[in-house]
């Protein structure tokens, strides 16, 4: 955004960063949503029906606040909460959270939005017994959850576990494995079966967690090359304007096809489009030629 606006000025129009973040103040976020659920529809026609189980690995990523007006609110910094759809490449779930908290208490909305026949994969920031009850309650989803090693475990003569003790405790299937390398022990509450036909095994368990990196790559790549931490704006309507520019901005990388000699992942279509941008004339058509929307 900030090259955008020394472009700008280096062709003569006199546009300031400050001028962006006052107007930012009134225009209405709603219309970036839209935008957003518009894309995802794309972005799912273009995929299709899912063949395969998918995952959806959910976090939450910090943004630092640095203006003095939102410290004098109480904000120090912003928390974004989505989950990414493995078969759609889609981000899902989006919450965004003024101000310090726990993610088991702010999750909710993304947690609620995995989508059916896939599988929420999250880590011990999310856990409690009670996520556990409701999760377990989710007929067309399934979970993986990672539990802190110090909560109490029984284990009962079916193969499951005991969870929590007194009033919080909750039955579910546990299972744990441990990284050598780390000294690290991973437990993982999940509603995947054990037997039967759709049986999944220990082993495709801890697999399927592993998954959650993908979620982390996510935020590596909106904060070190759409500059998603890099907030110009100094009110809260304007940052919240700006998280949703910048997922618009990983959308519309997703539904681009660009030759095949550039390169197939979205860093490199991202790449292709910094180096070609200049040289053509009309955005408008060259976008038409690259992405899927008519």
């Amino acid at each position: 955004m900030q090259d955008l606006f020394k472009r700008l000025n280096a062709q003569g129009i006199d546009l300031k960063i400050s001028n962006f973040s006052k107007a930012s103040k009134r225009r209405d976020s709603q219309v970036f949503l839209n935008i957003i659920d518009k894309l995802k529809k794309e972005l799912q026609r273009k995929k299709g029906k899912r063949k395969a189980r998918s995952y959806f690995p959910i976090d939450s990523t910090i943004i630092s606040l640095t203006s003095k007006l939102l410290w004098s609110q109480g904000y120090h910094q912003v928390k974004l909460f989505c989950g990414l759809d493995s078969w759609t490449s889609e981000p899902g779930g989006i919450v965004i959270y003024f101000g310090q908290g726990h993610d088991y208490k702010y999750g909710n909305e993304t947690i609620e939005s995995i989508p059916e026949k896939t599988v929420g994969i999250m880590d011990r920031g999310f856990a409690s017994s009670e996520r556990i009850k409701n999760l377990k309650e989710k007929i067309d989803k399934a979970f993986v959850l990672r539990i802190k090693n110090n909560v109490t475990l029984e284990m009962l003569d079916n193969g499951a576990f005991k969870v929590g003790k007194d009033e919080r405790e909750v039955e579910t299937r546990v299972v744990a494995f441990c990284d050598a390398e780390k000294r690290t022990e991973f437990r993982l509450a999940t509603n995947l079966p054990f037997e039967g036909e759709e049986a999944v095994s220990n082993e495709e368990i801890a697999e399927i967690y592993i998954q959650r990196w993908q979620i982390e790559l996510l935020w590596k790549f909106l904060k070190m090359h759409l500059k998603l931490d890099r907030l110009m704006t100094k009110n809260e309507n304007g940052i919240r304007i700006q998280i949703y520019s910048c997922l618009i901005a990983y959308l519309i990388l997703q539904l681009i096809e660009i030759p095949q000699e550039f390169g197939k992942t979205i860093l490199d279509k991202l790449r292709y489009l910094q180096a070609y941008m200049c040289q053509e004339i009309s955005y408008v058509h060259w976008f038409r030629k690259l992405i899927w929307l008519r």
